[in-house]
């Protein structure tokens, strides 16, 4: 039995999100189906990197799985590429250590926003759409009392099974684009529902409804109850997962 280290991206429009639940389709449950099939019907179960929720993206993420392969590695990733749908693209597979852990190994994970302002049938899958001019000195501003050690529970969906919610974030800006607003946070690691609560709030700050100091109280308060409505999921991509 060895160890495989997956990199995949996926739409995920048309997905319950990434973990298997019940009576639901997932990413996931997916290519897990695609890799038994594969695999003579043996089962196979995979590892993500993390969770993405209902309708969140990914460029690329990343899962590891044990199998006793019996193909090569170019060979597998065709032949999962033609099992699975259009919406999911193995991008790369190669043999790894068994100590490597899709989630516990990560050191860093990036995600991105992205925010059109005119309507646009071609972006409405994967871009927001916010008829706003956004305050970008303001955005940034508060975007940066994001970084360094802090405990995020204000940006968490509530009653997650986490055993702490200090995240260490590297990276929180806001760039402008020909079509609109991209916003790249990266982090050690992310809770469930932190960025989009991160953003829903940010965009407060951005349309000049809530101060930065506004902002700065809200993150300070480790209160859900606080923060704005969570960013829509459909633009929201996990971006990176460095290891």
């Amino acid at each position: 039995m060895k160890r495989y280290y997956f990199e995949v991206a996926y739409d995920g429009s048309l997905f319950c999100g990434w973990q298997v639940q019940p009576e639901q389709v997932t990413v996931q449950q997916v290519i897990e189906e695609a890799l038994t099939k594969i695999n003579s019907n043996t089962p196979v179960f995979i590892v993500g990197c993390g969770r993405t929720d209902t309708g969140v993206h990914a460029k690329c993420s990343v899962f590891h799985t044990d199998m006793d392969l019996k193909i090569d590695v170019e060979t597998l990733q065709f032949r999962l590429n033609k099992i699975l749908p259009h919406s999911i693209s193995i991008l790369t597979i190669r043999e790894t250590d068994d100590n490597f852990h899709a989630r516990f190994s990560a050191k860093k994970r990036t995600y991105r926003y992205f925010i059109h302002t005119q309507k646009n049938p071609f972006k409405h899958s994967y871009s927001t759409l916010l008829e706003a001019e956004l305050d970008m000195d303001k955005l940034n501003e508060a975007s940066r009392l994001l970084l360094d050690t802090h405990d995020f529970t204000t940006f968490s969906k509530a009653k997650s099974d986490v055993k702490t919610h200090i995240c260490t974030v590297f990276k929180a800006e806001w760039t402008k684009t020909e079509e609109g607003y991209q916003f790249e946070y990266a982090a050690n690691r992310f809770l469930r529902n932190m960025v989009r609560a991160t953003v829903g709030t940010l965009l407060l700050v951005g349309q000049n409804k809530i101060t930065i100091e506004e902002f700065k109280a809200i993150f300070d308060s480790m209160d859900r109850n606080r923060c704005a409505t969570s960013a829509p999921a459909q633009g929201l991509f996990l971006w990176k997962v460095e290891y």
